[in-house]
């Protein structure tokens, strides 16, 4: 902890030191020390300190060319804006506590997906599969909006969307407000995120990127993998992995396996494995990464009329390899394994996207639509050997695995503002989006070997008798779908510059399915010999035939098949007003209706499941928010605000069923017991922007929860466990966030060096601690289906901190700049202290992963070749070669959950531009 301290005391250090003037008067006039002059938002407001114009050039040195503004679409506010430049900061002159991230930002930071990007925001870190968590709130407190619009989600019994789908190619800005405003809905725990899609620029262009890359660890190293199909690089695949005919007509028929004829049983059993999908291939030397995007868009002018076309496709090929350390424990001390096995994983990402956008600008009236398409596509096989010596002590057991995981976004939306005379101005906004997940074909296949089998010649051989004891085989279909309809109207109405009154309506409703079937094979008296057949060969026809080798569904005891939805109709007021020259006020009210289900679907005709309770919750909900911004002076402003807001469970955490996390390698499966919770929210920010593009801020946050979700795990055998979800009676949060961004101009630091006096100097550092802990009484309920628990306290531990929360957060941005051209070189450090990832097994501890250090390098020149202006940009990611760890510990003993080593990951690209 001591190290924690000593790091945060080091960044508020260097917080003063890149912002010297904090502690003392300017000695040289603010432009000679300024960026870039920081873009107007919608409404240019006059000049003041702190965003003065450059000096002539005769007289300083030049500055970088001023950038347009970064696009922002969201509710209540411009559809898009680009290419305006002005005086007045954006950061600055809202009414809100913001972070923006223009694409010239995310550009520094060299991410190829905007979750990585976020990670380097003041208070934001990323999680697993791009699942943001904002001031140590999980992903599901966490609001993620397209172009103002909601988004589904392509992942299984979850709402929120992973951000790490979203490439950086096609996103102009991210918006990350941390104060709540009720023009966004009211599922708004840590803050919104707002994705805006690039939009069509005034002059035409076309751009071709290509990339390659390597890692440490994975790059011509050995892995593993399998045949599939012979287009799987492409990310679709060819059908090779549906459902064969004989299941199909299974699936199809509503009869139970076990009501079938023993032939038919045998015939869907023989059609299921095969060479293609059951082979593990050992690969000496994995290829390296690569990725190409295209991108290009024009505008026409048509009289008053200005239409624009933009278009962009990108294509990524990724490996990652993981040496996977995973245990479990069998005893509350953690002195035992109920298993200890290492895994080497290796992973084919395959990312296809693309967006489409066309505009309409009609004089002062704004039409803009957009689609965006994004597939990706995780091929992974599995190989691990290991023991579990609290049951079975003589037995060694080897696993294989592989799977294909399909995640798929459309999205197109139509948004429209229009300006009525000098007062009015209406925006509509509507969509339709539909995700999907499909995992086709997952198999699973255990054998073991018997060190002290009776039969020597047997004993260094491993073996599947198809016994589930001592060797086992199963395999899985899994799909999603989701179906998203938004529509939305803003009305704002200025009468005069210090007061604008804003309604608005919206209305969502997403309807989602999900169905999984698990299937187990059963061997009775199978020959030793026949058991030590490779799992193709096991399965294949003829040994099925020969010795009666039958499936099991093991679904047909519960519902395979589960249907959710939410429909929210939401209408709000909202009140900018200035009361006076110095002090601004932001009040609203959000009146949200919401109408959330979860229920299991039939999927035989005869019998049912277990009798599993349906999800309903219908509540109304009024929710205030109010900010307070007073300006100290026109270079400092202090904000208050306080506000009310909820957080409805996901659909993962109601909904009972079992979905795999390939990321964590872990097993969740949801309650339906579970309700909504309700967050109280206040903060207290002073701002500082002593210079042009460059700012200090200092903040305070608290947060009280009343029933939050939180995971835990749930032991199903003593080598076997799966993480559920209840409510805890209440939580509260709160912390400090401290934020700078400086640039130093860099004249005569070298004598009169051409190569420094044409550069300057950035330094962006924040730091965030946060404390939580969650509140339980002796006599607080608790619900969780289907076991017997009727009190929190069985459940979890008070004073705990909430899952997912890092005590500290920080980051510091290092980076030299050309004035007048592409050049930049930019150190990215980043820490994240130890997080809860789970509630540890019936009297056990917590389970927590140690992000720990990580230190990137990104460098982008320009350079001209042939005549064409190119981008050339390299990348050196987790340089420290910082190891992943999530782990239990209790006194001298540690259980690891997961522990591998990341690697460091290399990276080349060049961009044309025509």
């Amino acid at each position: 902890m001591s190290r924690s301290f000593e790091l945060a005391s080091l960044l508020l250090v260097s917080s003063a030191l890149v912002s010297p003037s904090v502690a003392r008067a300017q000695s040289t006039p603010a432009a000679s020390q300024s960026g870039p002059a920081t873009p107007a938002p919608a409404q240019t407001g006059t000049a003041q300190p702190g965003d003065q114009a450059a000096p002539d050039a005769a007289q300083a040195p030049a500055e970088p060319a001023a950038e347009p503004v970064p696009e922002v679409s969201v509710p209540g506010g411009e559809v898009v804006v680009t290419g305006r430049r002005g005086r007045t900061n954006v950061l600055r002159s809202s009414t809100q506590a913001l972070s923006l991230l223009s694409s010239e930002d995310i550009a520094r930071t060299g991410e190829g997906d905007i979750a990585g990007a976020l990670s380097r925001v003041t208070g934001l870190s990323v999680v697993g599969n791009g699942f943001v968590y904002v001031r140590g709130l999980g992903d599901r407190y966490s609001l993620a909006l397209l172009n103002g619009l909601p988004l589904p989600s392509p992942e299984p019994l979850r709402r929120v969307v992973p951000l790490d789908i979203f490439p950086t190619n096609v996103i102009a800005s991210s918006l990350v407000q941390k104060t709540y405003s009720t023009n966004f809905p009211g599922e708004y725990g840590g803050g919104v995120i707002n994705l805006t899609t690039k939009s069509v620029p005034k002059e035409g262009f076309f751009s071709i990127d290509a990339g390659i890359g390597a890692d440490t660890v994975t790059t011509g190293q050995l892995g593993y993998t399998y045949f599939g199909t012979a287009s799987d690089w492409t990310g679709f695949g060819n059908g090779g992995r549906l459902p064969p005919p004989a299941l199909q007509n299974y699936f199809n028929n509503g009869v139970r396996l076990s009501q079938l004829p023993f032939a038919q049983n045998i015939e869907i059993a023989s059609q299921l494995i095969n060479g293609r999908n059951a082979v593990v291939q050992r690969n000496g030397a994995l290829p390296p990464n690569w990725s190409l995007g295209f991108s290009g868009g024009k505008s026409w002018d048509i009289g008053d009329t200005t239409l624009g076309v933009i278009a962009a496709f990108g294509y990524s090929n990724k490996w990652r390899t993981r040496d996977n350390t995973q245990q479990l424990a069998s005893s509350g001390d953690l002195s035992q394994f109920a298993e200890n096995f290492r895994r080497v994983i290796t992973d084919n990402r395959l990312v296809v996207d693309g967006l489409i956008g066309v505009n309409l600008d009609i004089g002062e009236q704004k039409l803009r639509w957009t689609t965006l398409y994004i597939r990706d596509t995780l091929k992974q096989a599995r190989l691990g050997e290991g023991t579990r010596p609290a049951q079975q002590p003589d037995l060694i057991f080897r696993d294989q695995d592989t799977a294909w995981y399909e995640r798929q976004l459309l999205d197109t939306q139509l948004v429209g503002e229009f300006k009525i005379g000098d007062l009015w101005r209406v925006e509509l906004r509507g969509s339709f989006a539909n995700s999907r997940r499909n995992a086709p074909a997952e198999l699973n296949f255990e054998y073991s070997r018997n060190t002290n089998n009776p039969i020597v010649d047997f004993r260094n051989v491993f073996l599947n008798q198809l016994n589930n004891q001592n060797g086992s085989a199963t395999i899985a279909y899994s799909q999603l779908r989701e179906n998203l309809y938004a529509a939305g109207v803003d009305v704002t109405y200025k009468p005069q510059d210090n007061l604008t009154a804003s309604f608005g309506y919206s209305f969502n409703d997403t309807g989602r399915t999900t169905e999984r079937r698990d299937f187990r094979y059963n061997g009775l008296n199978l020959p030793l010999g026949v058991g030590a057949l490779r799992p193709d060969l096991l399965l294949s026809p003829a040994p099925v035939r020969a010795f009666g080798i039958f499936l099991e569904d093991l679904t047909e005891g519960g519902n395979a098949l589960f249907g959710a939805g939410l429909t929210t109709h939401a209408s709000y007021g909202r009140l900018q007003l200035d009361l006076f020259d110095k002090l601004n006020l932001d009040v609203g009210f959000r009146y949200e209706n919401g109408s959330q289900f979860t229920r299991a679907i039939p999927v035989f005709t005869t019998g049912g499941g277990i009798g599993i309770p349906q999800t309903r919750i219908d509540r109304d909900y009024w929710l205030p928010a109010v900010t307070l911004t007073y300006k100290l002076n026109p270079q400092m402003q202090f904000r208050i605000s306080g506000s009310k807001t909820i957080a409805r469970p996901q659909f993962r955490e109601l909904i009972f069923q079992p979905y795999y996390d390939p990321e964590y390698n872990r097993t969740y499966r949801g309650n339906p017991l579970i309700n909504d919770s309700q967050l109280y929210n206040a903060e207290a920010r002073y701002e500082w922007y002593f210079a042009r593009d460059q700012r200090f801020t200092l903040a305070g946050f608290y947060k009280r929860i009343e029933n939050p979700i939180e995971p835990f795990v749930s032991l199903l055998s003593d080598n076997d466990y799966v993480v559920s979800f209840a409510n805890a009676p209440r939580a509260q949060l709160y912390g400090v966030e401290v934020e700078t961004q400086k640039y130093f101009n860099l004249d005569g630091l070298f004598g009169n060096s051409a190569f420094f006096g044409s550069r300057r100097a950035v330094v962006i550092a924040n730091y965030t601690y946060t404390s939580s802990e969650i509140q339980v009484g002796a006599n607080d309920p608790a619900q969780v289906f289907p076991l017997n628990i009727t009190r929190a306290t069985q459940l979890f531990r008070n004073g705990v901190p909430l899952t997912g929360q890092s005590d500290h957060l920080a980051n510091l941005e290092i980076g030299l700049e050309q004035k007048d051209g592409l050049s930049q070189q930019t150190i990215l450090f980043n820490y994240a202290s130890r997080r809860v990832t789970q509630r540890g097994g019936p009297n056990q501890p917590d389970v927590y992963e140690t992000p720990g250090i990580r230190l990137d390098f990104v460098a982008r020149q320009g350079i001209k070749l042939a005549g064409v202006m190119t981008e050339l940009k390299f990348e050196a990611r987790n340089i420290t070669g910082t190891i992943f760890r999530e782990l239990q510990e209790n006194g001298p003993n540690r259980i690891f959950f997961n522990r591998y080593n990341q690697g460091t990951q290399l990276n080349l690209s060049l961009g044309v531009k025509f």
